[in-house]
């Protein structure tokens, strides 16, 4: 452990002994990951099924209503925060997250047995859309746990090191859906995976979460978390404590406005939004899209954790604002080159997999740092509630809102790089205001003493 950067919070773990740093974050990080796969399944399977739920007249109005419904999953994901944020402060993190876990499988489960359109008529998009309420709530409640019970076990001077695992889930579970899918559409053929076979990757996460359960139900609870509890000092309303107080809110709306929103547009089309764009503007055929994507993600995880590492040593605000920066500046380039090498007489799928693999890039820079980040804004008591809201309102709402308005924006215009916009603009803002209000919070301990 680095004794350098100060020894309460590490001096505190060899006295309570809490669990190995190995397990903690194999447990967290598992859990997670198979929660970003089942968040994912429906965007990566919007051209497949979209007309099974929901019959507009026009294929490509299907698809912006699957899209909306999706979104729908982002939007409430604050709400998730607010609720399960304020369980995670009162009762602690780990049986929070065991409570998130099993709502997030038994819904994605859920899915795969639903009736279509066919059979029960419009009834199935509305009941897909309680499902993906229920499911946005939990993922609202899950990275907040996540990423606080790993940070809390985690000695000064790692932190960034160590959070940068479960960064690599979000993007792992996107790897993981796309595998999946091709495999499942591999062993179906095209025709029966059309049909039924798109089913069979819901339906498998139920077997996912279930281990991820039994892995995660041994776990201690947080040693900070245990350390208030034993004296006295646990919030007694973490929601009022996070946004009634002036300089909390404060920190949260900085937290929102000059990190979080940013990163969220940035991570969103580095991935999701590249596959969609790859499929619908650029034609790719669905195997080779999931495969110049995938193979780019495959290439670039690592890099999560060595921007965390170098965040612990230059400072989180470089290496995420830096990312932002990137983005807002080369994304029409980018695209520009991509739409040149579309399937065609210059289609070239290995190029158009490097360019992925740079805005990839991108999101390891902004997404890497960020846990760490959000966790040393906030003092323990209130960590939970206070970290998850600016992360799920920028990342799953303004963030998750790429798709819809990016699409909407290219159909009203005509314009194929019109759906870079909204990225393009929200990456310039998060990164001026994090460049000027943002304090540097590397050097933090996890105590209450810097608020």
């Amino acid at each position: 452990m680095d004794q350098s950067t100060g020894t309460s919070q590490n001096e505190f773990y060899e006295l309570e002994k809490p669990e190995s740093l190995t397990k903690v974050i194999v447990a967290s990080s598992v859990g997670t990951m198979i929660e970003w796969y089942d968040f994912y399944i429906f965007g990566s399977l919007a051209t497949v099924i979209a007309g099974k739920f929901y019959q507009t007249g026009t294929a490509l109005g299907d698809i912006i209503a699957w899209l909306a419904a999706f979104a729908v999953g982002f939007i409430v994901r604050p709400f998730g925060a607010l609720f399960f944020g304020r369980i995670g402060d009162l009762i602690g993190r780990k049986y929070t997250f065991l409570i998130t876990m099993s709502l997030m499988g038994l819904c994605t489960f859920a899915v795969g047995l639903l009736p279509t359109t066919e059979t029960i008529g419009p009834a199935a998009g509305i009941i897909l859309i309680v499902l993906r309420i229920l499911q946005g709530l939990a993922l609202g409640g899950e990275y907040g746990g996540a990423a606080t019970y790993i940070a809390e076990h985690s000695p000064n001077g790692k932190r960034g090191y160590y959070t940068s695992f479960i960064q690599i889930t979000a993007t792992a579970g996107l790897f993981m859906s796309l595998g999946v899918i091709l495999l499942t559409r591999q062993f179906t053929g095209e025709e029966a995976f059309a049909d039924y076979g798109w089913r069979i990757p819901f339906l498998i996460s139920i077997v996912l979460v279930a281990v991820s359960l039994y892995i995660r139900v041994s776990l201690k609870e947080s040693p900070l978390f245990n350390k208030l509890k034993k004296e006295g000092k646990i919030s007694k309303n973490p929601l009022k404590e996070s946004f009634a107080n002036k300089e909390n809110l404060r920190m949260v709306m900085l937290a929102l406005f000059g990190a979080t929103m940013g990163q969220g547009v940035v991570w969103y089309t580095g991935q999701f939004y590249a596959l969609f764009y790859l499929q619908k503007i650029f034609n790719v055929p669905l195997v080779d899209s999931n495969m110049i994507v995938g193979g780019a993600l495959l290439v670039a995880s690592p890099l999560f954790v060595v921007t965390g590492w170098l965040s612990d040593r230059v400072g989180r605000k470089p290496i995420i604002l830096g990312g932002m920066l990137a983005a807002a500046l080369t994304y029409i380039p980018i695209y520009t080159i991509m739409e040149h090498f579309r399937p065609g007489p210059e289609y070239n799928p290995y190029m158009l997999s490097f360019l992925v693999f740079i805005q990839v890039v991108y999101v390891t820079m902004v997404y890497g740092p960020i846990a760490a980040f959000l966790v040393e804004l906030f003092p323990t008591k209130i960590r939970y509630t206070s970290m998850s809201l600016p992360y799920h309102i920028g990342n799953g709402v303004i963030g998750g809102l790429v798709p819809i308005i990016g699409l909407t924006l290219i159909e009203a215009t005509g314009n194929h790089l019109a759906g870079l916009w909204y990225p393009i603009a929200i990456a310039a803002i998060s990164f001026i205001v994090g460049y000027f209000f943002i304090p540097e919070t590397r050097h933090i301990e996890l105590d209450d003493t810097h608020l």
